[in-house]
This record gives C-alpha cells, structure tokens and sequence, in this order.
C-alpha cells in the first residue's frame, strides 16, 4: 500500500474528507507535498508556525536538547532548564499577576487545568461561557465550547456551566457570588475572527472583581503576535487572572500553558496532593522549542511587521463575492455568501498552490492564519489568487 492507503486505513480521521496531502518538507511559510508540488501556506498549522516551519533557531535548540535529555519524570518534580527558562521568559512579558506557568501538553488541556484552577480557588462550580466559542474537544473544553451541535452528541458533559452570545449583557448579570470563572477568548477563532466588544469585556471584568470569579482568557490561537501584539489582551487594558496559551507556544512543538498568580497555583499543590498532574506536560524538547521560537519572535521583530502585511491583504482582497474580510492583524476571516460558495474557493486555491481553511461555526468564511513571517510577495499573489478563485468558480 502507498502512503495515502495507509493513511485512510490505519490513520484516525477527524472528517469525512480530510485534505490528504501528503506533505514531506515545511519550510518558512511552504509546504511542499510527495509530488513536489509548492503549497503558500496561509494556515499555519492554525495559528502554531507563526515563526515558520522550521525556523533554524528551533531545529538548533531541539538538536541540543535531545543531546542532553527527553522525558526524565512527570511534571514539576525535577528542575528541567528549558521548563524553567521558557516559564521565567514569559513571566518576563506578562503582568505581574501572571508569573506561575503550568505547562501542558496542549491547549485543550491548558483549558482543562484552568477549569480545575477555578474551582479549586473559589470552590464553586459555576462557568460562564460564550456561544461560538472554541477551548477544545476534550470533555471539559468541550463544555465551554459554544456550540451545541458539537456538545450534544457527546453529553452529559460537566454540568453548571452556562452559554451566552458574545457582547451580551445579560453574560454579565449571570456572574454571581457562586460563578467560579467566565472564560472568554480576547478574539473569537472559530465563529471567523470576531472580537468582543471593549465595554462588554470592561463589564465582564469589573463583574468578576466584585464576585470574586476569576476571568480566564484564551489566547490558544490569538497570543504571539498573531493580532499584532504579543497578547491581544494588551490592546484592551484588562488583564484576566488566568491565561491560557497553546498553538505557537511549542514553536511547532507541541506545547499549552494555563498561567495565574502564584499563590492560586500553588493550591493545586495539597488536598489532594498532585491535584493536577501530567506525565509529558512542559516536555523539555518541546520547552526548548518553544522558547527559541519566542525568542526568535521577539529578536526578529516579526509582530513589527504585522499590521503592515494585513493591510496588504485587506486591500487586495476586494471583490463581488466577498461579503466581509474581519482581521484581527494576519488573521482573517473572508466571508462568502454560502459555506458552499467558500468551499469552491478553498479547492480551486489549493488546486493552484494555496493551503487554506474554513473555520469551525463559520464554514463560510475562508481562514487566512499565516506564519507571521510569511513574505508580501506569497501574500499578494495568495490575495490575486483569491479573487481569482471568486472570478472563476464563484
């Protein structure tokens, strides 16, 4: 049997009809399949290469990292150095309420560590999560995630925990005394890149403050400059008090944190003992990776480059057929009048060389989540490429 046999008869499929390429190099913001043929990758892994595929600066310090050690013991029990720098390195550009990182091996479990953190600090139960949400598939995630179509086939799913619209007022006057946390992503991913409204999220704040409910961000897909600022939280002056972080984190590796003040942390700790407890969790390697990633981010200055490069996109991509183009820096959603109208530009694009996607609660909208390395020229022809996919097939 050929690869793609092997693939669809001992590989574990997520849809009916996966993309299938068979890809053999990555390199900076390319992929490249068994036929040779060059894909601009304006997916990213979904939000995870935003350095590129690759990058040198990584490969050096997975190298040098497999040459010390790999797994050694589950996590938190022995000093690993690229635990510890990456942590301290991130501690370094986050508030100081934000200085404890639990190192996960995804985002989804990021979330879940989160939600066991909310409990514990508060002891209640309660959550307040929003319709269109997207925090993962695993059982607890996946009771946050706003979308009952994806919940129901799989409940009963944890119970409390309540769903609201984005910008809802009502959201706020639901946190109360027994709410343990509201989570909220600073950008909405899947619903095709949609930002709360700046009041609501002041008044989501100032709500948890009184009540004593912790606010949890997500920043899985919209952290490491893929907004246009380190955090996107940044630019809206509230500080949540948890943070959840995943996708680029790991530099390609891969990697989650859930990260809070010290002494919240800390009550994971006792009663009972491990409380919360991974075996792979902040991996070395995966550590290493991901801080010579953020390292490179930063040193390279790529989020300098950031808006520059959206505005490029958002002045090519104009046509009849597109409804709407919502960024939020190199992160787009395009809007088409139908998810079939969508799906056709999708095929026609990576029938010509482009890999791009749809989102989750918005199959309408054609992603753009390039690496944010990616250079104009990809990104004009990628854009040219676009509309002419509308001129043809739409």
């Amino acid at each position: 049997m050929n690869q793609r046999e092997l693939f669809f008869k001992h590989v574990a499929q997520t849809s009916p009809a996966p993309l299938a390429i068979e890809v053999v190099r990555a390199d900076c913001a390319t992929l490249f399949d068994a036929q040779g043929k060059e894909y601009i990758d304006l997916i990213g892994g979904i939000s995870v290469a935003n350095i590129g595929h690759r990058h040198p600066k990584v490969i050096e310090a997975i190298r040098a990292q497999t040459d010390a050690y790999l797994h050694v013991m589950v996590y938190g029990e022995m000093i690993e150095s690229p635990q510890v720098r990456y942590a301290a390195a991130l501690a370094k550009h986050l508030p100081e309420n934000l200085q404890s990182v639990y190192f996960t091996n995804s985002g989804a479990e990021a979330t879940e560590g989160a939600m066991k953190l909310a409990k514990r600090v508060t002891g209640r139960t309660k959550m307040i999560a929003f319709n269109k949400s997207y925090h993962g598939s695993t059982q607890g995630a996946l009771s946050l995630l706003g979308d009952e179509y994806y919940r129901n086939a799989f409940r009963p799913l944890l119970p409390d925990i309540w769903h609201y619209d984005l910008n809802d007022i009502a959201a706020v006057d639901a946190i109360d005394s027994q709410t343990a946390c509201v989570v909220m992503e600073t950008v909405q991913a899947e619903s095709g890149v949609v930002k709360p409204n700046l009041d609501f999220i002041k008044a989501v704040r100032k709500k948890c403050t009184e009540t004593g409910a912790l606010l949890i961000f997500d920043e899985i897909q919209a952290g490491f400059g893929r907004t246009g600022l380190l955090w996107a939280f940044s630019a809206i002056g509230v500080i949540p008090d948890v943070l959840l972080l995943g996708k680029a984190l790991g530099g390609g590796m891969p990697l989650g944190a859930f990260i809070t003040d010290k002494k919240w942390m800390d009550q994971l700790t006792d009663r009972p003992v491990l409380g919360h407890i991974t075996t792979f969790g902040g991996h070395p390697v995966c550590c290493a990776a991901g801080l010579a990633a953020f390292e490179a981010l930063l040193d390279e200055k790529w989020i300098d480059q950031v808006h520059e490069k959206e505005q490029l996109l958002l002045g090519a991509l104009v046509h009849s057929t597109i409804v709407s183009v919502r960024s939020a820096g190199l992160w787009m959603g395009v809007e088409f009048a139908s998810a079939e109208n969508c799906k056709k530009v999708i095929d026609y694009l990576l029938d010509k060389g482009v890999l791009t996607d749809w989102f989750l609660f918005a199959p309408h909208c054609l992603r753009i989540s390039p690496p944010l390395i990616i250079h104009p020229e990809q990104l004009k022809k990628a854009a040219a490429l676009i509309t002419e996919a509308c001129d043809v097939v739409l």
